[in-house]
């Protein structure tokens, strides 16, 4: 710490007048009380022994930049920079003289700054001293002045501008990352000393069982977990963020360092996992393979299907997903499906059968014929009775409700008549224009079952 030690000292030994003692006791003791309620963290010591210790941290309306340069290289070039809000404490050693504060001004034992931050020290001892007027009190106006860093500009640190907070020192690079952590570490002890309601189990809690997301919204940690667990177990991990409805609506995801000061380190495996293969199903270009497409190649050669695996080195194109077989040959059929073709086009019990039963093994024939007609019946009624999602290709089947959809895998907004794209500001829109789909936000289906049908036997009288 840097420190400044006052070699003025207070002679208690000469003799005072009784009246001007006590009086100055009195309002000795009512200064530190008033002290004591407004600054409690700032304050320790009794004021009975004529000493007290005050720790001061500077704190701005808003971060300011600070801007710390080399004493022997003091050039805009090597100033380091950072945007603080919180800077270290000042330590002062307070003496107050029994004749204080009607005759005499308080002493200063001593004045440190913690980290050695603040240059100069003994121009603020100057300015604090300069302060006192006799008669009045000084020890708030000091605690004020310090704790707002109105004496920064006292001591002509601040730009001219008020932007930027200008300090020497011989170790910048080390300095810097002092005054961060000890930002950090300060706005943590304030965060966990305070109550905060969730908003989620409509509870108040103390910050120390809460997490501040990076939008400033504050939720209990156990029901991000059960939340986000869920998500996570469910594979929906576009919902792992803040559950506040106005980051719901901007689909404001979590980032990696909050879903880690939540969940576990399995739930945060798979979450990055989730992530990743997102990120690969939304690329086109990728194929089982995190390389994208090339760059260098024309659109229009073959060299634009080769891809190559970083993990394995394993070369394919990514049309057929089958080794790579060059920029001019066409992409074969799949083996497995022509061997199902040509099985199919032969007539049971024909001499070409039974060849390729005694070829591939007729077990094998069996299970590749009954995969192929369960791929092509499910290909059918996905044509049939879903509608596929313009951003992502994703299949959406709906029974009930309007024909407004939006994708669960993307966010797109479209049309499940007929799958149109739909502005996400006013989706709505396109149900009220001249078209197929005009007044069609639901369709209304008459069941003729339903309709009432004359018993025989009874006769209305």
């Amino acid at each position: 710490m840097r420190s400044f030690t006052s070699k003025t000292k207070f002679d208690h030994n000469n003799p005072t007048d009784d009246s001007i003692i006590n009086e100055c006791r009195t309002l000795q003791k009512e200064e530190y009380e008033v002290l004591e309620s407004i600054y409690p963290e700032c304050v320790s010591g009794q004021a009975t022994d004529g000493t007290l210790k005050l720790e001061i941290p500077i704190e701005f309306e808003s971060p300011i930049d600070v801007v710390i340069t080399s004493v022997d290289d003091a050039s805009e070039g090597s100033a380091l920079r950072g945007s603080l809000a919180i800077l270290p404490p000042l330590l002062l050693h307070v003496s107050l003289p029994s004749k204080y504060p009607l005759e005499c001004p308080p002493q200063l034992l001593s004045l440190r700054a913690t980290h050695m931050w603040l240059p100069k020290i003994w121009l603020l001892y100057d300015m604090l001293m300069n302060m006192w007027q006799s008669g009045e009190g000084v020890l708030y106006s000091w605690i004020e002045c310090l704790r707002t860093g109105e004496f920064l500009r006292n001591l002509s640190l601040v730009s001219e501008d008020n932007l930027s907070v200008r300090l020497l020192h011989n170790a910048p690079q080390v300095m810097l990352p002092l005054l961060t952590e000890y930002e950090q570490s300060s706005r943590s002890n304030q965060f966990a000393q305070n109550s905060y309601p969730c908003s989620i189990c409509l509870t108040s809690l103390k910050g120390s069982k809460c997490l501040e997301l990076s939008c400033n919204h504050i939720f209990c940690r156990s029901c991000l977990k059960d939340f986000w667990g869920l998500c996570i177990e469910e594979g929906d991990v576009g919902k792992v963020g803040c559950p506040a409805p106005e980051c719901v609506k901007e689909s404001r995801e979590a980032i990696e360092e909050e879903v880690a000061r939540v969940m576990g380190e399995t739930e945060v495996t798979r979450w990055r996992w989730l992530k990743e293969k997102r990120s690969l199903e939304k690329d086109p270009t990728i194929i089982h393979s995190p390389v994208p497409r090339p760059t260098d190649v024309d659109e229009e050669s073959g060299w634009a299907r080769l891809r190559t695996c970083i993990k394995c080195g394993f070369s394919f194109c990514s049309f057929c997903c089958r080794t790579w077989h060059g920029p001019i040959s066409a992409c074969p059929i799949a083996h497995s499906e022509k061997v199902v073709l040509e099985y199919l086009a032969t007539n049971e019990g024909s001499a070409e059968r039974r060849l390729l039963e005694q070829l591939y093994g007729q077990t094998n024939i069996l299970r590749l014929v009954a995969r192929y007609e369960e791929e092509m019946a499910s290909r059918k009624w996905l044509k049939s009775s879903t509608t596929s999602c313009p951003g992502c290709e994703c299949h959406v089947e709906k029974n009930l409700g309007c024909n407004h959809m939006t994708c669960w895998k993307c966010g797109k907004h479209f049309c499940y008549r007929c799958g149109a794209k739909l502005n996400a500001k006013n989706p709505y829109e396109h149900f009220s224009l001249p078209g197929g789909c005009f007044n069609k936000l639901f369709d209304f289906q008459s069941d003729e079952g339903d309709q009432w049908q004359p018993v025989e036997g009874f006769n209305i009288i």
